[in-house]
C-alpha cells in the first residue's frame, strides 16, 4: 500500500508542474535574467548558491519553466532585490 501511494504522490507532483509550466510557458513571468545581468552575476553562479543543477536555473532565465516561491526568495535575498523586482505581475493579465 505504501509503495503506490508513494508512486501516486510523484505522479500527482509531476501532473502539477507540467500545469504550471505549460500555463506560464508563453509568458516572461520572471526577470531574473535581467536583475543577474544588472548585478553582474551568472546562472552559474547562482545554482551554487542555490544548490540546484545550472539547467533548472537556465530554465528559469529563460521563462520555459518557474521557480518555487522557495527559491525565488532565497534568490532575491542572495541578489540582494525585492521579491517584486523578480516577478512581472503584468504578464499575469
Amino acid at each position: 500500500m505504501g509503495y503506490v501511494s508513494f508512486f501516486s504522490h510523484k505522479l500527482c507532483n509531476f501532473v502539477a508542474n507540467i500545469r504550471i509550466t505549460t500555463m506560464a510557458s508563453n509568458k516572461d513571468l520572471n526577470r531574473l535574467k535581467v536583475i543577474l545581468a544588472e548585478k553582474k552575476k551568472s546562472n552559474l553562479w547562482l545554482s551554487k548558491q542555490l544548490g540546484c543543477a545550472p539547467t533548472t536555473v537556465s530554465k528559469w532565465c529563460t521563462n520555459s519553466s518557474q521557480p518555487p516561491l522557495e527559491m525565488l526568495m532565497k534568490t532575491a535575498k542572495l541578489l540582494e532585490v525585492d521579491l517584486n523586482e523578480l516577478v512581472r505581475f503584468e504578464e499575469l493579465d
